[in-house]
């Protein structure tokens, strides 16, 4: 990967005129339409882009946008950041898509996350001259994003890029932060976003794989980029990505909460609950890998000594994300986003209802998280951390769909539920 804007023209003669740049042969164009036209969760979006927002009736001014499914979320990276992808390829032709919509959109969905480290992947292939949108909508999209949207994105990944995109941040560079540009990476093959996401929690389209397939073909063996690493075998003693079932009869003790959830909330009630941003911030990649595999190699784990809170923060996230099955279950899935619907005076007794049919071990470990997040909620005037702050943090980490990634739909309402569990956690957990 290169974060460099400065590219070398003269290898790929352009057209003065970057209107003119060729951004997709025909076949390109042809590509056959993806398995899934739309997510396999659901079809629309929050209406105010909030936590507490129902879904968009087929006939809101968004819901034509949602449809196409070019914006969607896929949980954290692998630094603990929220991931943001934009699908080019899923972009109708001009006439077909209101822009200043897509962009309203676009902010609606980041304002979820500006105030988190995030990180936006896009996908450039499948971007053509029928569906490109404007220079000057390019332009005043970018001056649109001011610095509340800039400030926290972490990293930008293009991926696929082409002579056309590389021109473009040429083009703009005069209006472009030179912190910003820093953060603008360019990734030639599927295979190097391992570096920063688990591709399998990526919805990435089937025209997209395709393309990839195509580059790598097209490489003499000698130059092929490595493919994505197989899967590691379980270790004896693994703890990240096993079922807390068997966590639990590991355990001597038969305690349904893990270590990993005792050890990072145990250091974090005593050290985190009054850091301004604790859960926002993302830790250094290298420290956080370091832990789990100390973790999965059966060490004990003491944060006291590495002093770090905002590891520990990332760690929890990153065990919740992990497990094969979210602790809210898929069983539940449909009854969560779906709670909205249920009517206020009965949403107490539904979410105790739900809560207690989980797995034990599953109860036992929402209500020892749910516990300990209320009390960062009592220190919300200096930490910054009300409640709907945390369901938007710990949503997507506590349910998500079995595609793994997150359509936009389901943010709001499990936003919602997890922001009533906490609201209302003193007569649920009783």
């Amino acid at each position: 990967m290169s974060s460099e804007l400065l590219v070398d023209l003269s290898e790929d003669p352009t057209t003065a005129q970057l209107g003119h740049l060729k951004l997709a042969t025909l076949e390109d164009q042809q590509w056959p339409t993806d398995e899934s036209t739309l997510s396999k969760s659901e079809t629309d979006i929050s209406q105010q882009f909030d936590a507490s927002s129902p879904h968009l009736p087929w006939d809101h001014p968004y819901y034509d946008i949602a449809r196409h499914q070019i914006i969607e979320v896929a949980g954290d990276d692998n630094f603990g950041r929220k991931v943001i992808v934009f699908n080019a390829c899923r972009m109708p032709p001009q006439h077909e898509l209101d822009h200043h919509k897509l962009l309203m959109y676009l902010k609606g969905t980041l304002d979820q996350y500006v105030e988190s480290d995030y990180t936006l992947i896009y996908f450039h292939h499948g971007l053509t001259s029928e569906n490109k949108p404007s220079l000057s909508w390019l332009r005043d999209a970018y001056r649109e994003f001011d610095r509340k949207y800039k400030k926290n994105i972490k990293a930008l990944y293009i991926v696929h890029p082409t002579m056309f995109i590389k021109t473009l941040l040429i083009l703009f560079k005069p209006i472009i932060s030179f912190k910003f540009g820093r953060k603008i990476n360019y990734v030639s093959y599927l295979s190097e976003l391992e570096d920063v996401v688990k591709c399998e929690q990526l919805i990435i389209p089937a025209r997209v794989k395709e393309y990839d397939n195509k580059l790598r073909a097209s490489l003499k063996p000698t130059s092929l980029p490595p493919m994505s690493p197989p899967r590691s075998p379980p270790l004896p003693n693994q703890v990240f990505g096993v079922p807390l079932e068997l966590l639990r009869k590991r355990n001597p003790d038969g305690d349904a909460v893990p270590v990993v959830m005792r050890d990072t909330i145990g250091f974090l009630s005593d050290q985190g609950l009054e850091i301004e941003g604790i859960f926002r911030r993302s830790a250094n990649v290298t420290l956080v890998k370091e832990v789990q595999l100390r973790y999965n190699s059966g060490e004990t784990v003491n944060f006291r000594e590495m002093e770090d809170v905002h590891l520990a923060a990332v760690i929890l996230k990153t065990f919740l994300r992990e497990l094969p099955e979210p602790l809210l279950t898929f069983q539940l899935y449909n009854d969560i986003v779906n709670f909205a619907s249920v009517p206020s005076d009965s949403q107490v007794t539904v979410m105790k209802t739900l809560v207690e049919s989980l797995p034990e071990e599953n109860y036992a470990t929402l209500r020892y998280l749910i516990t300990f997040l209320a009390q960062v909620t009592v220190n919300s005037e200096v930490n910054k951390m009300t409640n709907s702050n945390l369901a938007v943090v710990f949503g997507p980490n506590l349910l998500w769909g079995r595609d793994n990634a997150m359509s936009l739909s389901a943010i709001g309402p499990i936003n919602n539920f997890t922001r009533c569990l906490l609201d209302q956690q003193h007569l649920i957990f009783t």
